[in-house]
């Protein structure tokens, strides 16, 4: 069964979250995603509180720009969240805005060079493993967790990926995948096909779970918002991306997603969506019973 799930937006004051959270537990949504952007809110300190203030949504954060973390700090939250909150929290780590990492003096030479890193030492550090390493940009002596994940415990650690290196990337070492809402049904067969490369070269062979955001509109005046945020990215030109309408039109860009790989898609509303309680209600209430 596809997996649905809804974004709350950083451009949302953060004393917004709990009323929306709630609400997504209490109507039966899957997934809840929250975004760490620069300079908003952090993915961390709203997921924990989204998942104290909840008892069974998921919370996804998408995603931790590993150029701000140390691999030991995204460890010790990750598996802290894990013990807390078992199986609920989904974490995404990626390389970030590269301007945004710039102002903050964090940027790398070589974004995919960190992100292996990272990605390598942080899953081994939340297995259990004692981890040793000195490379290029991650370096750790000695380093593991007092409290990894509970045994029997697993988090699956995603990577935020657009272009073919990072998507080889996240099938050798990460254990899903995150596409943005700039993906249309065939970047994601693309996506799929490049994550597959990774795996195989990698000798993996276990699922690998492909999330993908859909920016969707609804209501009265949803084409106008949809097609003003498209603009607004510079992707209007882009074919099937993105979706306005009904519980209906939005079932059915849902289901293109899937079929062209997803597991899970998680609705994005636009930035100026005027009632964000309603967006979740209608993903749970309405999208959610015609999505198989």
């Amino acid at each position: 069964m596809t997996t649905l799930g809804a974004v709350f937006r950083p451009q949302l004051p953060p004393e917004d979250l709990r009323s929306v959270a709630r609400l997504a537990d209490d109507v039966g949504l899957e997934e809840l995603w929250l975004w760490e952007d620069c300079f908003r809110e952090g993915g961390i300190s709203t997921a924990a509180a989204a998942l104290a203030w909840t008892e069974r949504v998921r919370i996804g954060v998408g995603l931790l720009p590993v150029p701000l973390r140390n691999v030991a700090i995204t460890a010790m939250e990750a598996a802290t969240l894990h013990r807390m909150f078992p199986d609920r929290a989904i974490l995404t780590v990626g390389h970030g805005v590269q301007d945004w990492m710039g102002q903050v003096g964090a940027r790398a030479e070589s974004p995919l060079t960190l992100l292996r890193e990272h990605l390598v030492a942080l899953r081994a550090l939340l297995r259990g493993e004692r981890v040793t390493t000195d490379g290029r940009y991650v370096k750790l002596d000695d380093v593991a967790l007092d409290w990894p994940p509970a045994p029997g415990g697993t988090i699956h650690v995603l990577a935020g990926a657009t272009g073919p290196r990072t998507l080889r990337l996240a099938g050798e070492v990460a254990d899903g995948t995150l596409l943005t809402a700039s993906t249309p049904p065939d970047g994601v067969r693309r996506a799929r096909a490049l994550i597959d490369e990774g795996q195989a070269a990698a000798g993996r062979s276990e699922p690998h779970k492909l999330v993908v955001y859909l920016l969707t509109a609804t209501g009265p005046d949803a084409a106008a918002r949809l097609r003003a945020e498209l603009t607004d990215e510079g992707v209007a030109d882009v074919p099937d991306l993105g979706v306005a309408g009904d519980a209906g039109a939005v079932a059915k860009a849902v289901q293109r997603l899937v079929e062209a790989g997803a597991d899970t898609v998680v609705l994005q509303p636009t930035a100026d969506e005027p009632d964000p309680e309603g967006f979740v209600r209608f993903a749970a209430e309405e999208v959610r019973p015609l999505v198989p």
